[in-house]
């Protein structure tokens, strides 16, 4: 649950216990989510503070009152909370002081005004200007049952990984420590400790005895403070070279399959931002096979790629809206046969359809070559991304698949496709399942008219002479664009685009795709 959490006012999200897919567009907030989930389950004051609370306000929430009463009582809170299942004899988590009122397992951070500062706060509102409180705010890391969270008592093990800062030197340098703190138990960590100190001081007395000995007032010594330790000076290695001397490449697939390990000391939720970055093809199948292996353990996956979302499961993937942030949409009612098709499908545009409010599918090559030139015809001065249509190439034999895809979102769909020579059967009750006030599907309703490239050729003959006749010997214009589709539908475009006659039934779709 996130309340007045940068983009989102208010954000509720029921997760998967395995696998959650996180998907939306560049600012429908799927990393805020990963940061609002690394915050808390880090129960780390100073993770808050590095970022800084103007950051993490909602900047709606901070503008609306300030336009306001302004009053004290009045002030904006930030609220993160987590709840929890299957955690086993953790009472002291289990409370009511939550947003539900009810009695659940969870923590939270709460940013609040302080109360001893009432008084400072009142005479800042008071002087009307633009500037917010946030100094004068607190942060609180606490139980359902309002105790204190400490980092060093936290509930789960998590880490996130970022690809965007895999090359970051804190970002390592802090991946290596949390990693550290999985694989090594607390008796581990402090023979460590205790081991490299005196390492350190061996050192000191062996390596230094002959140039310390010849001074008189200063030695040379070895820092061992907490921020020289064995957490901080550890690095992980890969056949003896560094991982962060590997590549971009290399170093997320080595963090994100290192992190993915099932050991006893193992981590319990595992956050991944766009794993796709940096990754060739092959080591992306690689990193899909290896997240769809893993147990033990909750992910959270926040990705762009149609690829990873189809591979991994495409019933677990909440898609996050840009224009509703706060009405997130499930795929987990999808059908199993159309997850299982997306999962051993050749490469698609799930996510695209997903992702978009109207769409038109087309079946073929030939047809999205020339279809926005048809769009265009179709409408005079306007183009499908002005109108936020979204044009789709899939094979004719998924339409149904992205048709089911569509019904669930409520997705503006015109399915535009041949008729094969069958209009009644392979157009009107082939699809009657699927069509709603928001589905329609447009073919020619004439059987001699089977397909595009006939429909095209007919209505444009004397272009379509023009361009092909010239140079046939056996085959007839209608047939060499029957047996040329693609490359036919390019000339046209190239040659003809801005004086073609649009077919009819492409008419009527962008005719009602525009309503």
């Amino acid at each position: 649950m996130l309340k007045n959490f940068k983009r989102f006012k208010t954000l509720e999200l029921e997760f998967d216990p395995e696998l959650n897919i996180l998907v939306g567009g560049n600012e429908a907030g799927k990393s805020s989510v990963l940061q609002a989930m690394d915050i808390v389950l880090s129960a780390s004051r100073s993770k808050v503070e590095s970022i800084g609370l103007e950051a993490l306000f909602n900047a709606d929430c901070i503008a609306e009152f300030l336009a306001g009463g302004r009053k004290v009582a009045d002030l904006p809170e930030l609220l993160i909370e987590v709840y929890f299942d299957g955690l086993p004899g953790r009472h002291d988590l289990d409370g009511r002081n939550n947003s539900k009122g009810a009695d659940h397992l969870g923590i939270k951070m709460v940013c609040r005004p302080a109360d001893e500062y009432t008084r400072e706060i009142q005479a800042i509102l008071a002087e009307k200007h633009d500037n917010f409180p946030f100094e004068y705010y607190g942060i609180h890391f606490q139980t359902f049952t309002d105790e204190a969270v400490f980092p060093h008592r936290r509930p789960l093990r998590h880490l996130l990984i970022d690809s965007s800062q895999i090359n970051n030197e804190y970002a390592t340098r802090e991946y290596t420590r949390a990693m550290y703190a999985a694989h090594a138990n607390v008796a581990q960590r402090n023979q460590h400790g205790f081991e490299y100190r005196k390492a350190k001081a061996n050192f000191r007395d062996d390596a230094f005895k002959a140039m310390n000995d010849a001074l008189k007032d200063y030695k040379f010594d070895v820092r061992t403070s907490p921020k020289a330790s064995v957490e901080t000076d550890i690095i992980l290695t890969e056949d003896d070279i560094p991982v962060d001397s590997k590549g971009k490449g290399r170093q997320c697939f080595i963090k994100t399959e290192f992190a993915l390990r099932n050991q006893e000391h193992s981590l319990d939720v595992l956050l991944l931002e766009e794993p796709e970055n940096h990754l060739s093809h092959v080591h992306m199948r690689k990193l899909i096979e290896r997240i769809r292996a893993s147990v033990k353990k909750q992910l959270f996956v926040a990705t762009h790629s149609s690829f990873i979302a189809t591979r991994l499961n495409l019933k677990k993937v909440l898609i996050l809206s840009e224009e509703k942030p706060s009405q997130p949409a499930s795929l987990k009612n999808l059908s199993q046969g159309t997850a299982e098709f997306f999962m051993k499908a050749p490469d698609n545009n799930v996510l695209e359809l997903a992702l978009c409010k109207k769409a038109i599918l087309l079946e073929g090559d030939a047809e999205f070559i020339l279809m926005e030139a048809l769009y265009k015809l179709s409408a005079p001065g306007y183009n499908h991304d002005a109108d936020g249509v979204h044009v789709i190439s899939v094979d004719g034999t998924s339409f149904k698949r992205y048709l089911e895809l569509a019904k669930l979102l409520g997705t503006k769909v015109a399915a535009i496709r041949d008729n094969d020579g069958d209009y009644a059967a392979n157009c009107v009750a082939n699809y009657a399942d699927h069509i709603s006030a928001s589905i329609q599907v447009f073919a020619d309703a004439d059987n001699a008219r089977h397909t595009f490239e006939v429909c095209m050729c007919r209505d444009n003959q004397a272009v379509c002479d023009e361009l092909f006749a010239p140079g046939r010997k056996k085959l007839s214009v209608e047939d060499y664009m029957l047996k040329n589709k693609t490359d036919a539908a390019f000339q046209l475009l190239e040659k003809k685009g801005a004086f073609l006659a649009v077919p009819d039934y492409i008419q009527q779709a962008v005719a009602w795709i525009r309503a």
